[in-house]
């Protein structure tokens, strides 16, 4: 019913509610496609970092391929732009800093690294392979003699899996004290989707996400300024 009323001009926006994901996007997918990829955002609010930290793709697709990886992190950069990020620093994450080919992690991370530096993907500064704590922290990167722009400094992360960016998303939630808002981008229109045992407070900033979202795609305004870390409630 909602994929119809959107489909009928009726409504600007859906949220995830009592179901499992998969089936609430099996009619999203069938019905609301465009030519982006779809995919998701989950945008943390951390006490114990200075700015938002965007998370992808921890929800929609499962194990992507170079390609989809690429398309996720376009979709990615540009929401960060959109929330007023003007060039997003990006860590590509694998579970080392080094090219190895028996980590296939890793040679997606340096092709992607490589590929924004050619244009293809655009408008964001992005390095990898990084592990977490080097993207995170720019002591850890100095520690193990890593030299990166990113570090420290990172706004989004693009995680090798949905297993991984999941898992990593509900770890910063439950044991770091995140806020996630949850975003799915790349449909019709945005759908706030966020996990059935999230506080209010997810849900809110998602409903806040997709108003911004909307308003942007439909030309009512430009890029948002977010408010500074010490701002923000």
């Amino acid at each position: 019913m909602g994929v119809q009323l959107v489909l009928e001009g009726k409504v600007a926006a859906l949220v995830k509610g009592w179901i499992h994901t998969d089936e609430l996007m099996r009619p999203v997918l069938r019905e609301l496609r465009t030519i982006r990829r779809v995919s998701h955002v989950f945008i943390a609010d951390l006490p114990s970092y200075h700015k938002l930290l965007f998370i992808t793709d921890a929800a929609i697709n499962i194990a992507p391929d170079l390609t989809i990886k690429a398309a996720i992190l376009q979709n990615a950069i540009d929401l960060a732009r959109i929330l007023g990020v003007a060039e997003p620093k990006v860590a590509v994450l694998s579970a080392v800093e080094l090219v190895k080919p028996s980590i296939p992690s890793t040679l997606d991370a340096a092709c992607l690294s490589k590929m924004a530096q050619r244009g293809q993907i655009a408008h964001a500064e992005v390095d990898g392979p990084l592990a977490f704590d080097n993207a995170i922290s720019r002591d850890a990167a100095r520690v193990k003699q890593i030299n990166s722009p990113v570090a420290g400094e990172v706004d989004i992360v693009l995680a090798p899996d949905l297993d991984a960016g999941n898992i990593l998303a509900k770890d910063l939630e439950y044991l770091a004290g995140a806020v996630l808002a949850g975003i799915v981008i790349g449909a019709r229109v945005p759908l706030m989707l966020t996990s059935r045992s999230d506080p209010p407070a997810a849900r809110l900033l998602s409903a806040a996400i997709a108003v911004l979202l909307q308003q942007h795609w439909e030309g009512g305004m430009a890029a948002v300024s977010l408010p500074d870390k010490g701002e923000r409630t």
